[in-house]
């Protein structure tokens, strides 16, 4: 029987043993698959899945086009060869099989993240294995370039998605970046919040991250320099000065005052004073479709 992997953390791909599926008729069918596997802990109705993907159509119109979608879903995965089947399929409810013989990578990322979390891990190396092998798996944001636009709700449920997802990345390139460097390994903690300042250009404890880095390393020229990036960066978009303590830090650097290495004791541990190791869990953030529309709520969206 095929195995099917979906990868949704970048542009959307499906293989069956390997070879990808291209046979899928229309985005609404992208989208139901992609659905049914994030949300695969419930049955869902079909005329809230109807309701979902095609909101502007009546009732008996949405349906018959789930039942549309539903078939063509089932003949692009081979459904009715897989054993057990990827899809539970009911006169009233569908949801994913997560006993079929699948692999979805944001299951996958999301396990890495909960394991780095437990209590015995989180300043481990097996904590830095299970943060790395998760960011590895971030090929991009959560179904890049995909949008069902006659679906205002499906929109923000991927919306929901691609901000979670991006909040657990930041938080773990920050506590890869804050383990390392708690080590006293630079080198390694630099490449982290190199990535975390190409997503989050703007995230200025990250520029402060980089400059402890540089700084800590010897390399104070680089350090200041980094100091005028973060400058330039925030007054060209976003019309802000740097932090007080941006400024206080790079004052540091400058004035030769910034020491080499300090550390303080956390048990048997060193731990940087300036680069603390957080360990509460990230945000998270519940299904839209639990939620009221955003009507009228243009703050909160921006």
């Amino acid at each position: 029987m095929p195995r099917m992997s979906i990868y949704l953390l970048g542009p959307f791909r499906v293989t069956l043993d390997g070879e990808p599926v291209t046979s899928f008729k229309y985005d609404h069918v992208r989208a139901l698959l992609a659905y049914l596997a994030v949300e695969a802990d419930r049955p869902h109705r079909r005329e809230r899945l109807a309701g979902l993907l095609w909101p502007e159509q009546p009732d008996p119109v949405a349906l018959r086009n789930l039942r549309y979608a539903l078939y063509h879903l089932r003949q692009a995965i081979g459904d009715h060869e897989a054993m057990p089947p990827f899809l539970l399929i009911s006169r009233e409810t569908l949801q994913f099989n997560t006993a079929s013989d699948h692999w979805l990578d944001i299951a996958t990322f999301e396990q890495h993240i909960t394991d780095s979390e437990s209590a015995n891990q989180r300043i481990s190396k097996s904590a830095i294995g299970n943060l790395k092998s998760a960011i590895e798996l971030y090929r991009g944001r959560f179904m890049e370039g995909f949008s069902l636009g006659d679906s205002p709700l499906f929109e923000e449920w991927l919306l929901f998605k691609q901000e979670h997802i991006e909040r657990q990345v930041l938080s773990a390139l920050h506590r890869l970046t804050q383990i390392h460097a708690a080590r006293g390994e630079y080198e390694r903690a630099e490449p982290h919040v190199r990535r975390l300042l190409a997503l989050e250009p703007w995230d200025e404890e990250a520029h402060r991250q980089l400059m402890h880095l540089l700084a800590l390393s010897g390399r104070r020229n680089a350090a200041l320099a980094q100091y005028e990036t973060c400058r330039r960066l925030l007054a060209e978009e976003l019309g802000v000065e740097p932090a007080d303590e941006t400024t206080a830090l790079y004052e540091q650097i400058r004035d030769g005052v910034f020491p080499d290495k300090v550390t303080r004791r956390q048990g048997d541990k060193e731990i940087s004073p300036y680069l603390p190791v957080p360990l509460s869990p990230p945000l998270l953030v519940p299904s839209p479709l639990s939620l009221a529309p955003f009507v009228a709520r243009d703050r909160e969206l921006a």
